[in-house]
């Protein structure tokens, strides 16, 4: 990150969603046994608190919850993610795909209007799903410089996750005394809606954190932002989709830099291990990945952290890494309570997902027949639109992946529906890889290292 960009940013460029950490239970030990539902192997903690989330099982069936007991040193005050916020070369037509393509709706701007005279900035929003898409006004200066730097390197791309939080000054003042980077200082901004107090730290790579407290606030999205109120023609293209709040936000590292991104978000917010896979877990025969996800205290926000590993062929996380330039957001998971309207109607906006193949649901389907969990939607309308499934003894899920966003092989989304599992689909992981192995190969990346 240059000097400039750990100057004070804007007003108009603060955003992210995410969701808070959870509670822990007393240090039993761990007890193994094996699931009656689907025959993998597990490894529980004895504890039956209604707080805790179970544990996920990766595509071999091991299973590694890596939650602690709460520490006592850092307060949790996450309540989710609040907004995340994108540089990219033109903010009024991405903004406009993802209101064509994903049905959001347009509900904020800030730009030459508001008097804010650099950077132009349009906010959607569906659900608590809020983005923000910013980019330069003019020809040269300091934010033309940090916002054409990222752009030039990254291509259009997250370059703030924001948490919403109950103790802004708090976080923010201990993680800057367990060694973070400031960007901005504890900020507060007002206009007629009321107050937001804000502050910035660097994340990772040219990625950072912002930390956001609502204080009564009533306004559209931050102070200095004008609410639009006019609707879009585009969002009457299908019924709602029903995306409602961010479940998770992927970001991939370069090899062997995973533990190091793990034991900042350790240090510095203060965040636990919640759930890890390794490479002898996920593998194709191609490609495999090491992912460590890290959660606060109440469990409400969860970041899972990627690296690549070792294989035949180039990985699609090392894919990333090149295109994106080093570490960024790989992709954000989007729930929904109802997969199959929200899928039906975004294929009908145009959305391009990931294909799988009729093989993955004959093998699930007899793997059903010898399992207690009861999939409710009908299975062959969840083949008919490629949604994956994944289940334990605790529930299931459903997940569907998209192709990139834009035309650098980087930023995708998932579509996620939870009953009871609290997994990421690690039982998926091996198909999801192979499918987008099929489009590495389309790119010509799917090389040998």
């Amino acid at each position: 990150m240059t000097k400039e960009s750990r100057g004070l940013l804007p007003l108009n460029l603060v955003l992210s969603t995410l969701t808070p950490p959870g509670s822990f239970e007393t240090p039993h030990a761990w007890a193994g046994f094996i699931s009656k539902s689907s025959g993998h192997k597990y490894s529980v903690r004895p504890s039956k608190s209604l707080n805790s989330a179970p544990p996920a099982v990766n595509f071999r069936g091991r299973f590694t919850a890596l939650r602690r007991r709460r520490s006592g040193k850092f307060s949790s005050g996450y309540q989710s993610f609040d907004h995340v916020t994108f540089y990219v070369g033109n903010a009024l037509q991405a903004a406009t795909f993802y209101i064509a393509r994903f049905g959001f709706s347009p509900v904020a701007y800030s730009g030459l209007e508001t008097n804010s005279r650099d950077v132009a900035t349009h906010v959607i929003r569906q659900g608590t799903i809020t983005f923000a898409f910013a980019s330069a006004l003019n020809p040269e200066g300091k934010m033309t410089d940090e916002i054409g730097k990222h752009i030039w390197k990254h291509g259009d791309g997250a370059k703030d996750i924001a948490f919403k939080v109950t103790d802004c000054r708090g976080i923010y003042a201990k993680a800057m005394e367990r060694g973070a980077t400031s960007i901005r200082e504890p900020t507060e901004l007002k206009d007629e809606h009321g107050t937001v107090l804000i502050a910035s730290i660097h994340a990772f790579g040219d990625t950072t954190h912002s930390f956001v407290e609502r204080v009564d606030y009533k306004g559209p999205f931050l102070p200095g932002f004008r609410a639009i109120t006019e609707e879009d023609p585009l969002m009457k293209l299908t019924p709602a989709i029903g995306l409602d709040f961010i479940d998770h936000i992927v970001s991939n590292h370069p090899d062997h830099q995973m533990e190091s991104v793990v034991q900042w978000y350790e240090r510095v917010l203060g965040w636990h291990r919640f759930w890890s896979v390794d490479d002898k877990q996920i593998h194709t025969e191609y490609s495999s990945l090491r992912s460590i996800v890290v959660a606060d205290d109440s469990e409400k926000v969860k970041c899972p952290v990627n690296e690549p590993a070792k294989g035949k062929k180039k990985s699609q996380i090392q894919e990333y890494v090149e295109y994106y330039g080093g570490s960024g957001a790989q992709h954000m998971a989007l729930h929904t309570s109802d997969i199959i309207h929200a899928v039906s109607f975004l294929k009908q906006r145009g959305c391009k997902f990931l294909t799988i193949p009729s093989s993955y649901y004959t093998n699930l389907k007899e793997r059903l027949k010898h399992s207690p969990t009861v999939i409710k939607e009908d299975m062959d309308t969840l083949q008919k639109l490629n949604i994956l499934i994944d289940y334990d003894d605790t529930g299931y899920l459903l997940q569907i992946f998209t192709k990139p966003s834009q035309d650098r092989p980087t930023l995708f989304y998932e579509v996620i529906q939870r009953h009871g599992h609290q997994g990421f689909g690690a039982g998926n992981f091996k198909s999801l890889f192979e499918a987008i192995e099929r489009d590495q190969n389309d790119r010509g990346n799917l090389t040998d290292m």
